[in-house]
C-alpha cells in the first residue's frame, strides 16, 4: 500500500503558481519550486509530473482562483456596463496592490512562450477564450438591456475587451501610477457607449 501524501495538493500548487507568476517559466528552476512548495523532488514529479506539466496545472489553478474571481464581477451588477467598469476597476486595484508588479500569469505566459510551445500556446488560448466568453455574455446582456446598440458586433467587442485587459496587465507591470491605469480604463469602457 502506498503512503498517503503529507501535503495538500492545492496549497502546494498555489505556491508553484506564485513562483511561476513572479519569475516566469524559464527563470524558474526545479529547486525554486521544491523550495517554495515545501516538498521533495520525488513528490513534485510523482504528483505533478514534469516542470511543464506543473506549469500547465499552475495556469489552470491560477485561472480557477484569480480569473474566476474577476469573471464573477461581470455578473455582479444589474447593469452589464457597470459590471464591465467594475471588472476593469478591480483589475487596476489588483495591479496596484498585489505586491510586485507581475501582471497576469496568463498574459506573461503568452508573452514568454508566443509560438514556441504549442501545448502552452493552446492552454493560454483556451484560458483567454474563457475570458472572452465572459465579456461576450456580459455584452449580450448589455445589448438585451438596451445599454449598447444592437448594431455592435459583440464578438469584436469581446475580443477588444480581452485585448484591452491584456494590454492593461502588461502596462501594469511597468506603470504603478493609478492615473495612467485609470485613463486606460476610462478609454476602454468609453468605446462601448
Amino acid at each position: 500500500m502506498g503512503r498517503s501524501k503529507a501535503f495538500n495538493e492545492e496549497l502546494v500548487l498555489d505556491k508553484a503558481v506564485e513562483v511561476f507568476w513572479a519569475k516566469g517559466y524559464e527563470a524558474t528552476s526545479i529547486q525554486d519550486l521544491v523550495d517554495a512548495m515545501g516538498i521533495q523532488r520525488g513528490s513534485l514529479y510523482g504528483t505533478f509530473g514534469s516542470k511543464q506539466e506543473l506549469f500547465l496545472k499552475s495556469l489552470d489553478r491560477y485561472s480557477l482562483v484569480v480569473v474566476k474571481e474577476l469573471l464573477a464581477l461581470l455578473t455582479s451588477k444589474t447593469s452589464a456596463l457597470e459590471s464591465i467598469e467594475l471588472f476593469f476597476d478591480k483589475l487596476v486595484e489588483h495591479l496596484l496592490t498585489a505586491g510586485p508588479l507581475r501582471g497576469c500569469l496568463i498574459t506573461n505566459s503568452a508573452v514568454e512562450f508566443g509560438l514556441r510551445d504549442e501545448t502552452t500556446r493552446q492552454k493560454v488560448l483556451y484560458l483567454l477564450n474563457g475570458l472572452e466568453q465572459g465579456f461576450y455574455q456580459t455584452l449580450l446582456r448589455a445589448q438585451e438591456n438596451g445599454e449598447i446598440s444592437k448594431e455592435h458586433n459583440l464578438t469584436a467587442l469581446a475580443e477588444y475587451l480581452t485585448n484591452s485587459m491584456q494590454g492593461l496587465l502588461v502596462m501594469g507591470k511597468v506603470h504603478s501610477e493609478r492615473s495612467v491605469l485609470e485613463n486606460i480604463n476610462r478609454i476602454t469602457v468609453s468605446v462601448l457607449k
